[in-house]
């Protein structure tokens, strides 16, 4: 079987139409994406647990059924469950962790007809915007490998900017989702609170700010797999209302003259690069050009505030997580079964009282209601995705003198002097400042994008990130579609690690 070099010519839905009109057959299709994997993973590490066996034998079968029917997928080793293959959610202590079942979105992936190839890297628990856990090394960005890919989906972002596949699975419960997109030169949307499905297991995710969708590098990609996707399952604890008709439709017609806010001021009072700045102005430049109303304007929310309430939320489930894990070890999770910062968290979690813990959710619904408000007269509100390009691999891991410090915090359960001391948030504030745009969204449930609109000058990607009213997804591609269509991104990739 020969190579099929023209594969990262065509996003998801071109591969699955290919393939419906018997241009290629899944199984060709099948076999580069897999010798894409083999020969650029090693310089990456984005996929971590091949599941190459099981692909092929997807492509022995009928794969006609589906918007995506034979194309293949990667899934984010967190939360989706594959039914036979290890869940690490980044973890040590789960490496060995085989669920029974596949996850209802992952059901509904299947239903789409992608071919999952395997599972990609995250940090563990999903807890950081990088992609470096201890259990399986750091991933790389294909634009540059001496910098991150972002995180927590970093391993889905990096496989899909790099040629593997043309999308992939990923989370975001703080950016996850958007922040790698911004970082690899993608189109990554976070749906709005319900719309994606948490069962059979959970009910909301980090309290309802993560969800999950797809990164891909067309926007139609994107908004074909949430067609398929979407809508609540059994028992869901959330339920937002279905779209008036599917995404693949909204993304062919005209966004209208939209009423944009944008800035571009750190909501945790924190620096912003120039070029960020410099790209966010620009973008409002060009939305004016296509007709937009464009307002440079920020909602009334204290972002410090909101920031340190995420963290309360934070150390509560890392706490949880950790004591969960006894269902798989079959025994109490000890500090040798996760990384010395894991640890550290869950202490804190521990740590945290209930009255702290619900005055912080309460904010989340007081910043909902402000950006009520905000929707009544804007439509989107723009800002960069990240404050800055994507750092160093390495660059926000404890440092060897910080992590012998929480050694010995752990091993004396110190978690609320620790607390007491006010060393975490004052390490939080520092990774946030790389990150402080994209949790308003998570916290309001609001749906988010990041759109690959800019390069830095040294060749890195930057995102620009635009938030509408919860529920509105629509208005969203219809914005993409048009900035796709204007300024496209399609044929821009990283030619250095490209598997041609």
């Amino acid at each position: 079987m020969g190579e099929f070099k023209e594969y990262h010519q065509y996003d998801g839905l071109g591969l699955a139409e290919l393939i419906r009109k018997k241009e290629v057959s899944a199984q060709e299709v099948c076999e580069e994406a897999i010798r894409r994997i083999e020969k650029v993973n090693p310089e990456i590490n984005a996929v971590v647990t091949p599941m190459y066996d099981i692909a092929r034998k997807f492509t022995e079968k009928s794969v006609a059924d589906g918007p995506f029917a034979g194309v293949p997928f990667l899934l984010k080793d967190l939360i989706a469950a594959y039914a036979g293959v290890p869940l690490t959610y980044g973890c040590k202590g789960l490496k060995n962790y085989v669920p029974d079942y596949d996850s209802e979105l992952v059901k509904r992936y299947k239903k789409a007809g992608v071919n999952i190839l395997g599972k990609t890297n995250t940090p563990e628990f999903g807890l950081v915007p990088y992609t470096e856990p201890e259990l399986h090394g750091p991933t790389r960005n294909p634009w540059n490998p001496e910098h991150t890919p972002g995180g927590s989906s970093g391993g889905s972002a990096a496989s899909v900017a790099s040629g593997m596949v043309p999308l992939a699975s990923g989370g975001d419960g703080g950016g996850s989702i958007r922040i790698p997109a911004s970082c690899c030169g993608l189109f990554g949307l976070k749906p709005s609170r319900g719309r994606i499905p948490t069962g059979p297991n959970h009910g909301e995710l980090w309290q309802g700010a993560a969800i999950e969708h797809v990164l891909s590098r067309s926007v139609r990609d994107s908004a074909a797999m949430l067609d398929a996707t979407c809508g609540s399952d059994s028992g869901a604890p959330f339920r937002v209302e279905m779209p008036q008709r599917p995404y693949m439709q909204e993304i062919e017609r005209e966004p209208g003259n939209l009423k944009v806010a944008f800035n571009t001021r750190s909501p945790m009072g924190t620096p912003v690069h120039k070029e960020y700045v410099k790209a966010t102005l620009e973008t409002a430049l060009w939305l004016q050009k296509l007709g937009h109303d464009v307002e440079e304007i920020e909602p009334p929310i204290d972002g410090k505030a909101l920031g340190m309430s995420y963290l309360s939320m934070y150390f509560g489930e890392v706490a949880a997580d950790i004591d969960e894990m006894k269902a798989a070890l079959g025994r109490d999770a000890t500090r040798d079964d996760v990384e010395t910062l894991t640890w550290t968290l869950g202490l804190l979690g521990r740590a945290t009282s209930a009255f702290s813990f619900v005055a912080a959710i309460r904010k989340w619904g007081e910043a909902s209601r402000i950006m009520g408000k905000f929707h009544e007269t804007y439509d989107l509100y723009l800002t960069p995705t990240i404050a800055e390009p994507p750092i160093r691999v390495g660059a926000l891991k404890p440092k060897s003198f910080e992590k012998a410090a929480l050694n010995l915090v752990n091993s004396l359960g110190l978690g609320k002097t620790l607390k007491r001391s006010g060393i975490i948030e004052k390490i939080a504030v520092e990774n946030l400042s790389k990150v402080p745009f994209t949790q308003l969204a998570n916290f309001t449930g609001q749906p988010a994008m990041s759109v690959p609109l800019h390069w830095s000058s040294d060749g890195l990607p930057c995102g620009m990130q635009f938030m509408a009213r919860i529920g509105d997804e629509a208005m969203l591609f219809r914005l993409a579609k048009q900035l796709e269509n204007e300024k496209p991104w399609f044929d821009r990739h990283p030619e250095a690690v490209y598997a041609d």
